[in-house]
């Protein structure tokens, strides 16, 4: 800021401010929810060329998707000369070791973007990383729908703040 400018703070300034802080608490509260470990969990996930970032969500009474948390995670230079499919299951099995306590036992539905991860748990995946990763899904009651970018926005927004 140039010295010759001078900023004074009002009382205009002050309502701005406690009006700010009032609605950011406002989207928090109706925004995020405490994990309830009984009920089953979705899952968004995305891969970027940089980053895998997602987010866990559980369904209220009334159907509606409450944010629970949501993670990012910076890829290092080799994963990010992984193919797609790799990226993007890195981005679903990051989540599911994140969470793991939370997870484990419960109905999770993964929603991406990436249509070849549907396949991930139902067909021999072709690389021996895959197979790993297909393996390690096994001991969760995981189901994977695939969802067009549209419907994603949220988690390819995320996977592409990471910088």
């Amino acid at each position: 800021m140039p010295q010759n400018i001078r900023s004074v703070w009002s009382e205009k300034h002050t309502r701005a401010l406690e009006n700010l802080k009032h609605r950011l608490i406002q989207a928090c509260n109706s925004s995020f929810s405490i994990v309830q470990f009984y009920k089953p969990f979705d899952i968004y996930v995305d891969a970027s060329a940089t980053a895998a970032a997602g987010f866990l969500v559980q369904s209220n009474i009334n159907g509606v998707e409450n944010l629970v948390v949501f993670f990012t995670k910076k890829l290092t230079p080799t994963q990010k000369n992984w193919a797609t499919v790799e990226r993007e299951a890195y981005a679903v099995l990051t989540a599911l070791c994140k969470y793991r306590e939370w997870l484990f036992g419960n109905k999770i539905i993964v929603h991406s973007d990436h249509n070849p991860l549907t396949y991930l748990t139902t067909s021999a995946p072709k690389s021996s990383k895959l197979m790993r990763w297909s393996l390690a899904l096994a001991e969760f009651d995981i189901e994977f729908q695939y969802k067009t970018g549209k419907y994603n926005v949220v988690a390819d927004a995320l996977s592409r703040t990471v910088h």
